[in-house]
């Protein structure tokens, strides 16, 4: 910051950071440089360092400059999708014979890609309950490199103390890995508690219409950040333009969004909560919900996304997700759209059998910006 910059809010970074006019015509918004390479200026004479647009593009950069900003990072990073930014961190920070632990309640995609892809090129893993750091600090080994949570997890709606386990991987010398997805930085920002890497699907609330696939990193330091960056340079599963466009975009409302998003979950899961047909509702901010106190602590508000468990099980939670008419059956989340899922038969199929399975009769709802009266009434009639 120059000393005559003010100080800027969170909504006025989302709108403004790595987002001045363009300088040749004044366009308040961001371009979309749909192009893959850039005249030199005489041989390896760059104009403003783009060369190819898998190395950079600036309209990319636009993003990440913003991304960075938002969560409090030294280098942010935009990739084609989370996994892309996933596997691009995992494998600048990881070695074959390295260690991670992970939680037992995570994307089935993440699960997916330690145990079926990592494993293969020699990395080992080890689960944890991450609501009780002892079983966090039993996992570990003198060859972990890396401990990897979700807060609010998915699709148990489980809150892990961000600082407390930052203190635990950083003790033994291992990198602090959060997924915000389901946050967003607007609710909580993991590198102020002390995370080293933080992940977002951009597909969910950062694009937040549901319509582009993407993700992202932020790094905390620079040194891991240019390590990363040239991983992604490397590797080349980087956002193109549009989908960059689109994601920069939909930030610009995230704040508002987040807002409603937030306050429609909660009366959503106060509804549910007093449902005879369900026999629990996993939501943080219910004061019944264990990590009620950790999440009113370390986020702004509780988010959009609840679980819930319905009595009759497997058939009967499937019916519900049958039933609804407003919110529409289908797999991601975080759009302005509410959306409903099995999670054992849809989201987290690849988990089945492991140590991250999923119960059977559990639902997950997307809770979107729809007027909150027509979406309890929606609900009442699904359950009946």
């Amino acid at each position: 910051m120059t000393e005559h910059q003010l100080p800027q809010g969170f909504e006025t970074l989302a709108i403004h950071a790595g987002q001045e006019a363009d300088p040749q015509t004044g366009a308040v918004v961001t371009p979309i440089y749909q192009v893959s390479t850039y005249k030199q200026d005489g041989v390896g004479g760059l104009r403003g360092g783009y060369e190819y647009s898998r190395s950079a593009n600036p309209t990319r950069t636009a993003l990440e400059e913003c991304l960075a900003a938002l969560e409090g990072g030294s280098r942010g990073l935009a990739f084609a999708s989370g996994l892309a930014a996933e596997d691009t961190l995992l494998r600048t920070i990881l070695k074959p014979g390295d260690h991670i632990v992970i939680p037992n309640d995570a994307y089935g995609g993440t699960f997916r890609l330690f145990a079926k892809v990592l494993t293969r090129w020699g990395v080992e893993f080890s689960v944890a309950n991450f609501q009780d750091l002892t079983t966090v600090r039993e996992a570990l080994r003198p060859n972990t490199r890396a401990v990897w949570v979700e807060t609010p997890s998915n699709p148990l709606l489980g809150i892990t103390d961000l600082t407390a386990l930052a203190e635990v991987a950083h003790g033994a010398g291992a990198l602090l890995v959060v997924d915000n997805t389901f946050a967003s930085p607007y609710l909580q920002q993991p590198i102020a508690l002390g995370a080293d890497a933080v992940v977002h699907s951009t597909t969910k609330y950062m694009g937040g219409h549901s319509d582009v696939v993407g993700g992202a990193l932020v790094l905390a330091e620079a040194g891991l950040g240019e390590e990363v960056a040239y991983h992604q340079n490397a590797m080349g599963a980087v956002s193109g333009p549009f989908d960059a466009w689109l994601v920069l975009r939909g930030i610009k409302t995230l704040g508002v969004r987040m807002d409603r998003h937030s306050s429609n979950a909660e009366k959503v899961a106060e509804l549910l909560a007093g449902h005879p047909k369900v026999s629990q509702v996993l939501y943080p901010g219910l004061p019944e919900h264990p990590g009620h106190d950790i999440a009113a602590k370390q986020m702004k508000a509780f988010g959009g996304m609840v679980s819930f468990r319905v009595n009759g099980g497997e058939e009967a939670a499937v019916e519900v997700c049958n039933r609804t008419q407003l919110f529409t059956l289908g797999e991601s989340l975080g759009g302005v759209e509410s959306l409903i899922e099995h999670p054992g038969r849809m989201t987290h199929a690849s988990v089945a059998g492991s140590a991250l399975e999923v119960p059977a009769d559990l639902v997950r709802v997307s809770v979107g910006i729809e007027s909150i009266d027509d979406l309890l009434a929606d609900l009442q009639q699904a359950l009946g």
